[in-house]
């Protein structure tokens, strides 16, 4: 019943920034972990980062460290990817997703999250 909701995707520039957001509902926000990964057309999905369910740690991808950064709000039952210093091969649908809290806090595997939000595209032109 852990419903994800994305929005944000967009087209942007090289260069430019852009926010993902994602609702999570149905559950407790600060029990699980979360996700995000992307896919872009013919490649597979990889991962591009991840925030422990309490907020405490977070990891990346090397293709997006020091340009990314996750971040979650109790709050608003909410976790963000700003995506800052685009570049043509982040194009590709972002996925966010979410599990229960993990042993070592986070997961850079897709088949350790079992819900996941719909997709937003994001495309980044040069």
């Amino acid at each position: 019943q852990v419903q994800l909701v994305e929005s944000g995707g967009g087209l942007v520039q090289a260069g430019g920034s852009l926010r993902l957001s994602c609702a999570i509902s149905g559950g407790t926000f600060s029990d699980y972990a979360k996700g995000w990964f992307r896919q872009a057309p013919g490649k597979e999905r990889e991962f591009v980062a991840a925030i422990s369910s309490s907020g405490a740690t977070t990891t990346y991808a090397n293709s997006v460290k020091g340009r990314f950064a996750v971040s979650g709000d109790n709050a608003k039952n909410t976790v963000y990817l700003q995506m800052n210093s685009l570049k043509p091969e982040d194009t590709a649908i972002y996925y966010c997703a979410a599990t229960h809290s993990l042993p070592y806090g986070v997961s850079v595997l897709y088949d350790r999250y079992p819900y996941w939000g719909q997709g937003t595209q994001v495309t980044v032109s040069s």
